[in-house]
């Protein structure tokens, strides 16, 4: 009778522990909780907030999605320049998003009418902002051409207004990504009720100088953007109403929220030669070794199709005194640049990546693409920085009072940042220490075939010594060093910039680290530069007549928005 009961109790004592286990297994996989610690997310009470809904990113206004792959970056097909700086190499890349156009006259228009709303150039501390974006409109202009009417009309005008933007420097196109990736985030947020309703529609009136919205100050110190203004930046709980007083969660919009895109940006060299390629149309195996001559697929710049037989597929140079044709007949129907969407799009939908203008991508230019240091989204012109803290640890942002400027090499002077940015510094020992990939803030010149690239290169002391004690002269990439200097003018009490030419005999190449890349042929080229691996350079604070540009964005998440991706079938 005891062996029973002793029994009995401990099979009650099995049971019950089981009971406390399964009651312990379900509140650990409670819907919105925690599969870490079991808490809950996105309570109404606060606590850690996460957009558990998040799907895609969604396709930015104006672009298309790039998916990634392998392609032979390089290697044109007939090598007349005989250039070297081409040679082909395995590359991937990752999916992107890239403007479906060049940005046009009426898109940067846009942006300089922001900017002189925002920072009025009748104000002191803003006159050369608004100066700084205006592109060069002089590069129409030719000794021995009558190109006036471009001149005065074609920034303007609102019959160039689809035109591609010309005249714009490599630096102007990098300060219109940034403009650009706030007003998308700032339209974002604004509809998702972070921000004040139609807050950014009262342009030049509420909105000055610090007040203007930044994204990456947002995201540092949402309390502090768009001027430390609580009835412009709000707060939303976790059911996505607004909270007011004592009952406000810190919940502004986040990374974490998954409704701010990644920055606007140039496209790498890698990533516009691949997206220009499009070899997603064609999966012959010539074309994936790197023989595609075109954005198009044949060997001819004309079409082949009936009903357009003979058409030219691009804007470009034809011959010696020929930009466009004969008149109405075996025409490309433009003399100087031409309308976007003109021309038929390549197999990833992008226009004009041969022809009308050739485009900026950000990377520093060098004779060599090194695929044995990075076969992966490969870039030169990397310049790591970080946020620049006060005295108590927090982002410091840039005021109306602290704005830094740069005098470029051609005398214009620009803005390096805005007011309402988070002012940014090189990294240093606390970032770079015993890390393998990278050691510097400034990576343009790693191996990039210099002396200090090579085997025989001795470390430490000044880059004299490490050269076995050779001066100067023996660096690599000896270019030209002019130089701006300002003085004081006595006749009227102001500054005067003086401009020296460096006149050198000693100068052996034009290659710097303020030289950029730009890909593509232009209405000004002939129709061996439409071959989307040639390449060249320009200085970056220098525009042209030819030279317009196009954004990117880099795509978060997984490389294909297919619903089933490719190598994950359903079992």
């Amino acid at each position: 009778m005891k062996i029973k009961k002793t029994m009995a109790l401990k099979l009650l004592v099995v049971l019950a522990l089981t009971i406390g286990f399964t009651s312990c297994s379900k509140k650990g996989s409670t819907k919105g909780g925690s599969s870490a610690t079991g808490w809950k997310i996105n309570d109404k009470k606060g606590g850690f907030q996460f957009n558990d809904k998040f799907k895609k990113q969604e396709t930015p206004p104006g672009m298309l999605p790039v998916e990634g792959g392998t392609f032979t970056m390089g290697k044109v097909q007939d090598d007349v320049m005989h250039d070297w700086n081409n040679s082909p190499n395995q590359q991937h890349v990752q999916s992107f998003y890239m403007d479906e156009t060049e940005v046009t006259n009426k898109m940067y228009a846009e942006y300089l009418y922001w900017v002189k709303a925002v920072f009025p150039p009748t104000e002191e501390n803003y006159k050369n902002i608004y100066n700084g974006a205006i592109p060069d409109t002089l590069v129409w202009r030719n000794r021995l051409g009558y190109n006036e009417t471009m001149t005065n009309n074609y920034l303007r005008h609102p019959a160039y207004a689809n035109y591609p933007v010309v005249g714009v420097n490599w630096i102007q196109a990098t300060e219109f990504c940034k403009w650009r990736t706030n007003r998308v985030n700032e339209n974002i947020l604004e509809q998702a009720k972070y921000l004040k309703k139609d807050n950014k529609v009262s342009l030049g009136v509420d909105v000055k100088g610090e007040a203007s919205f930044d994204t990456e100050a947002y995201i540092n110190s949402p309390s502090k953007s768009l001027g430390g203004n609580e009835e412009v930046v709000l707060k939303k709980g976790a059911n996505g109403k607004k909270q007011v007083g004592d009952d406000a969660k810190n919940v502004y919009a986040q990374r974490s929220s998954g409704l701010i895109l990644p920055e606007y940006r140039l496209p790498t060299e890698s990533e516009w030669e691949y997206a220009a390629v499009a070899l997603v149309g064609n999966r012959e195996y010539n074309i994936y070794k790197g023989q595609k001559k075109y954005p198009w697929n044949g060997q001819y710049t004309r079409s082949s199709k009936r009903q357009s037989k003979g058409d030219q597929l691009a804007n470009f140079k034809q011959g010696k005194g020929d930009y466009g044709g004969i008149a109405g007949w075996s025409d490309d129907g433009a003399d100087i640049t031409n309308e976007v969407k003109r021309y038929a799009p390549n197999d990833f939908g992008l226009y004009d990546m041969a022809g009308n203008v050739a485009e900026w991508v950000q990377d520093v230019y060098r004779p060599m693409v090194d695929d044995e240091a990075n076969d992966f989204n490969y870039f030169r012109g990397n310049v790591y920085t970080k946020n620049k803290l006060d005295g108590e640890g927090n982002a410091e942002l840039v005021t109306s009072d602290n704005i830094k400027y740069d005098t470029l090499s051609n005398g214009r002077i620009m803005a390096r940042n805005f007011p309402g940015q988070i002012a940014q510094v090189p990294v240093d020992d606390n970032e770079t220490y015993l890390r393998t990939q990278f050691s510097t803030s400034d990576n343009k010149n790693y191996r990039d075939g210099d002396r200090q690239s090579t085997r025989f290169f001795k470390f430490g002391g000044s880059d004299e010594e490490n050269a076995e004690g050779a001066s100067e002269k023996f660096r690599m990439y000896e270019s030209p060093k002019h130089k701006i200097s300002t003085v004081v003018d006595s006749a009227s009490n102001g500054k005067k910039m003086i401009k020296q030419y460096d006149k050198s005999d000693k100068r052996t190449t034009l290659v710097n680290d303020d030289v950029r890349v730009y890909k593509g042929g232009s209405w000004r080229d002939r129709a061996y530069w439409l071959d989307p691996a040639s390449r060249r350079y320009f200085p970056q604070d220098m525009a042209t007549d030819f030279i317009g540009f196009r954004c990117a964005m880099s795509k978060v998440g997984p490389k294909s928005s297919k619903k089933t991706p490719r190598g994950n079938p359903k079992q």
